[in-house]
């Protein structure tokens, strides 16, 4: 749109932009609850059979969570809204859905309390007040399975971390013994580097003894640099320490494999039809040893591997967050903005003065970002479009504009069911040739210059 158009839309001053009937707060769901949970107790609010509103004070033991649905189904409640606190709302989350009320958690940061004091049973009236007029957005949460499938990745992420940190002390222990192998090896977890660790706590201090372990041949380093590099500090003390350092390693190891077990598990539950099967070959570090393109493929429906940046980890994170069912997000803007990738503008005065930064801790925002992050390399589109943004703009922005349009390709690939089309993400090559002509002639004019085209 142009100025002069711009300049026609805008309203003279004290012009109406239109008249609409003022609205006033209708009572939505008269038998409803609000609910201030804490770890030690829990303050509801209200409505019985005959419209009037009690409040209620119980602790955080199962018996009394009990009791409190027990009071709610007795006065008919149907709806009940309480705050997504740490994890003290799961327990009651689950006994009140198992009544069959509806439960509507919301974000803390999303309301605010009228200017009084700050108590538990302010907090409780004013979510009740809120929900009975339908005035709160309610958070997302997923089914039971999915929100287990999220907890064993979760787990499994954690020891995956703490392995990374074992790794760590490990090479501190070597780098106090004077033993330099770790620097000459691409990746102390590879099969030489874990070899020769084990040799070392069996006892063995000899290098040309533990060199033989191994087949050195296939390294880059040279056998003499490699004994050099066995030569150190063997003490007993250290050994211990370097012992049970492994050990440690060991014990994470098979956590990963245990929660692995118990993530198919629960994926046999939402695709039956997929058989058990393992990956064949060596499998790399922190990778999944189950198929999971397969268990992937018949829950979403569509083949996401193909969009650049997605890889099976990623989407079995994001699949553990938002589930197969799109329909919840009206819009591909409203899953972006879900998502926290989408521009927030803060306009004052009619004019724009930023943008609204927010933090969030969405596993499925970090996959997002995370797969927007890996296409530096990338000789696709996306990858095409993230290097022109990370010039112009800068790599955090980037990140966000390229993990925002990833996600708008998830959303109508799981909504629409339809397969990865990258001709559609391909941006127009000749448009951006006369752009960029459009702009050299611009810049020559300004210098008293005229541009030719070559002979």
């Amino acid at each position: 749109m142009g100025k002069a158009n711009q300049n026609k839309s805008k309203k003279k001053a004290g012009e109406p932009f239109g008249s609409k009937k003022m609205e006033r707060f209708g009572v939505l769901y008269p038998r409803s609850a609000g609910i201030d949970v804490g770890s030690m107790l829990m303050v509801v609010s209200y409505t019985d059979a005959c419209d009037q509103i009690h409040l209620a004070q119980f602790n955080s033991f199962t018996s009394s969570l009990h009791e409190l649905a027990d009071l709610l189904q007795k006065e008919k409640v149907e709806i009940v809204t309480m705050e997504s606190t740490a994890t003290y709302w799961m327990p009651l989350h689950s006994i009140l859905e198992s009544r069959g009320m509806k439960v509507v958690m919301i974000n803390p940061s999303h309301y605010r309390n009228v200017s009084a004091r700050k108590t538990d049973i302010h907090d409780a009236q004013w979510l009740h007040q809120l929900l009975t007029h339908g005035l709160l957005r309610e958070s997302h949460i997923a089914p039971a399975c999915y929100q287990d499938l999220r907890q064993y990745i979760h787990e499994r992420q954690i020891c995956q971390d703490q392995k990374s940190d074992t790794l760590n002390r490990i090479q501190t222990i070597l780098t106090k013994m004077n033993i330099k192998f770790q620097h000459l090896i691409s990746d102390i977890e590879g099969v030489a580097g874990m070899k020769l660790l084990r040799m070392i706590c069996s006892g063995i201090s000899d290098p040309e003894e533990l060199l033989c372990t191994i087949d050195h041949k296939r390294l880059k380093a040279g056998s003499e640099e490699l004994l050099q590099s066995l030569e150190g500090d063997y003490r007993d003390s250290l050994i211990h320490i370097l012992r049970g350092s492994l050990k440690a390693y060991d014990f994470l190891k098979d956590q990963m494999l245990y929660y692995e077990e118990h993530i198919e598990q629960t994926l046999k539950l939402l695709a039956p039809e997929i058989k058990s099967s393992k990956k064949q070959g060596m499998v790399r570090k922190n990778q999944y040893h189950i198929n999971l393109k397969d268990y992937l493929l018949a829950i979403l429906g569509v083949d996401l591997t193909a969009v650049e940046g997605l890889d099976e980890i990623g989407l079995l994170t994001i699949l553990a967050v938002t589930g197969p069912d799109m329909s919840k997000w009206p819009t591909a803007g409203h899953f972006t903005s879900w998502l926290n990738l989408s521009p927030r503008p803060k306009i004052t005065g009619g004019k724009l003065v930023g943008y609204e930064k927010r933090i969030t801790h969405n596993p499925a925002t970090q996959a997002f970002r995370l797969a927007a992050n890996c296409l530096w390399q990338s000789k696709g589109p996306l990858g095409g479009q993230y290097r022109k943004l990370a010039a112009t703009k800068g790599k955090a922005k980037a990140i966000k504009a390229v993990a925002r349009k990833i996600a708008v390709i998830f959303y109508n690939m799981v909504l629409k069911q339809e397969a990865y089309d990258s001709s559609k993400v391909q941006q127009d090559v000749e448009l951006q040739k006369a752009r960029k002509i459009a702009r050299l002639q611009k810049e020559a004019q300004k210098l008293g210059l005229t541009l030719q085209n070559a002979a």
